[in-house]
């Protein structure tokens, strides 16, 4: 029956930041053209251009302190998961890339023990450099009691199905936490057509890649070697649960006439079994229903995507929401804390 209540706690789980440090390499690659990175460089000419408007998301990615509390109270959230904003260090060579994610992690750390209870945090990753990453995976969730890991999709193009980014998922399963699959602008290879009419960006080609990437995840045999892993989505699964069963049906024709090898499970159950989902950027109530439909309350999550998106409007939106009180309880506190074990 639909809920009747107005007032939930609210754990938010897709909550960006970033340290100063990070910004300052990343506005060098912008004015070096982003070689390399045509999606990147796109961002920059178009979206990331100084002005009043990326000033204020730059002020508000920096602070994890009192601003950024101040603006939780005024929406209602209990607590933010942060994590480093797309691209994070992606596009920045590995080896400084290592050290920033060091250091950005200790900052976030900081601030977490400064506000436990308003705080957690998932740790950023240089995946160019995928042995150094799973150590300070390691180091981030055992020695800072950080809850898991954000990844920012593709790599200079590459795909955490590559074995040679297995140390990272080897780590996450082991330390038992999740691995955040978060969106950037589409690969390389890909990107051309994305370039006009603004496709590149979150409109579409942010899920378009990170729905590619969760593919590769399941076709790449990545869960039969990980059974335990589990990778986050935002935006509603990035169009995956809407499409499951078309994936089925196409994956099984594929196996009769030999183009592609045959899995453990169908596609849609490693889905289930190895992915959750979270609101984030999306206030739709068909997309809710379709999403409750195939994967159940228990494994969708709120997620407000600040300084990004309207969090009044996300609360509003799940608020209002034609559903049991039980289940958004679930989406908005409780499958955050049994996941992060918070």
């Amino acid at each position: 029956m639909p809920s009747t209540k107005s007032s939930f706690k609210k754990i938010a789980i897709e909550e960006a930041f970033i340290t100063q440090e990070i910004a300052d390499e990343l506005a060098k690659i912008i004015a070096a053209g982003c070689p390399g990175e045509p999606g990147f460089k796109m961002m920059g000419d178009t979206i990331l251009k100084p002005g009043p408007g990326t000033e204020i998301i730059h002020k508000r990615l920096i602070d994890v302190d009192q601003g950024r509390i101040k603006n939780m109270d005024a929406s209602g959230i209990d607590m933010q998961v942060i994590s480093i904003t797309s691209p994070g260090v992606q596009v920045i060579e590995g080896s400084l890339a290592h050290e920033l994610t060091v250091h950005a992690n200790d900052q976030l750390t900081a601030a977490i023990k400064k506000h436990p209870t308003r705080f957690a945090g998932l740790a950023a990753v240089a995946p160019q450099r995928p042995e150094l990453a799973a150590i300070e995976l390691e180091r981030a969730v055992s020695t800072l009691g950080l809850k898991g890991a954000l990844i920012n999709s593709h790599t200079h193009g590459e795909y955490l199905d590559d074995k040679k980014y297995w140390p990272i998922l080897e780590a996450a399963e082991a330390l038992k936490v999740p691995i955040y699959l978060h969106p950037r602008t589409p690969a390389p290879s890909m990107v051309t057509p994305y370039l006009d009419y603004g496709l590149f960006f979150a409109g579409w080609g942010f899920a378009v890649e990170t729905s590619l990437h969760s593919l590769r995840l399941i076709m790449g045999g990545v869960f039969d070697q990980f059974p335990d892993l589990k990778i986050i989505l935002g935006h509603m699964g990035e169009g995956i649960p809407f499409y499951l069963q078309r994936i089925d049906n196409r994956y099984l024709l594929q196996i009769k006439i030999g183009a592609v090898k045959e899995m453990k499970k169908l596609p849609s159950e490693y889905f289930k079994d190895n992915f959750v989902i979270t609101t984030s950027g999306v206030a739709q109530q068909s997309s809710l229903q379709l999403s409750l439909e195939e994967l159940g309350a228990d494994r969708i999550l709120y997620a407000a995507d600040y300084p990004y998106e309207s969090v009044d409007e996300s609360v509003q939106f799940l608020d209002a929401a034609l559903m049991s009180d039980e289940d958004k309880h679930k989406i908005y506190h409780g499958n955050a804390e049994r996941l992060f074990s918070l």
